[in-house]
């Protein structure tokens, strides 16, 4: 038997046994579905985060306030684009534009807050536009975020985080945005500027904070490991 003949009869063999011993692999469901079911896992635990803290006193009346529904809305919408656009991201041949998505909801978030600080100079005037240190907003979304933060970085760990600075900047915005959601539910302050400065800001330096690690966060390649 030649050389070249021994090494077929070797790979033959080494194939044989790699189809013999080979799982079999369930694909990644559909990462609109996945980000539900982190949706799920992150509202419940900011619901338990506000009853454990306490809801705000005045909560019935802001539950029918169209403005400030309006925000939250655009909020929750933000931190769910950007939680699918996380996981989209971490599937090979994905668009690059999928990082995107969080754009829209965000402009929206953002346009609300703008508008309402137009209402709060109108009627309030200098006072309306008063920004007093309030550091306990940073402490609490990222308080809130962190147990939706893991289990998302889990589930990115789980495909192919080719772009991992993207991937987790838009998972820590999603964790964030969700954070300030749940927020909002028991910290006495409405005023938009406030909102705007201490709370979309604080997600911004958190999505920022991340996304500058996220090469270190998710090496590529990654091992499965939820």
């Amino acid at each position: 038997m030649t050389q070249g003949q021994k090494h077929t009869e070797a790979t033959d063999t080494l194939i044989a046994r790699l189809a013999q011993d080979a799982q079999p692999l369930r694909p990644l469901a559909h990462p609109a579905w996945r980000a539900l079911v982190w949706a799920v896992v992150a509202l419940a635990f900011g619901a338990a985060m506000v009853w454990a803290i306490g809801p705000r006193p005045d909560l019935a009346d802001r539950l029918v306030d169209a403005r400030f529904m309006l925000e939250q809305g655009a909020a929750l919408a933000t931190g769910l684009a950007a939680a699918a656009a996380a996981l989209a991201l971490t599937v090979p041949g994905a668009s690059p534009l999928l990082r995107l998505l969080p754009v829209v909801p965000g402009v929206l978030w953002i346009s609300t807050l703008s508008i309402g600080c137009l209402r709060d100079w109108w009627q309030f005037g200098a006072d309306g536009l008063r920004l007093t240190p309030d550091p306990a907003c940073f402490a609490y979304i990222a308080l809130i975020g962190s147990l939706p933060a893991l289990v998302l970085f889990l589930m990115l760990r789980r495909g192919a985080p080719l772009a991992p600075r993207w991937t987790i900047a838009l998972a820590a915005l999603a964790a964030a945005g969700l954070g300030n959601v749940a927020l909002r539910f028991f910290h006495m302050q409405d005023a938009a500027l406030m909102v705007l400065v201490w709370q979309v800001g604080s997600v911004a330096i958190l999505a920022v904070l991340a996304g500058l690690g996220g090469r270190k966060l998710l090496p590529w390649p990654a091992r499965p490991a939820f």
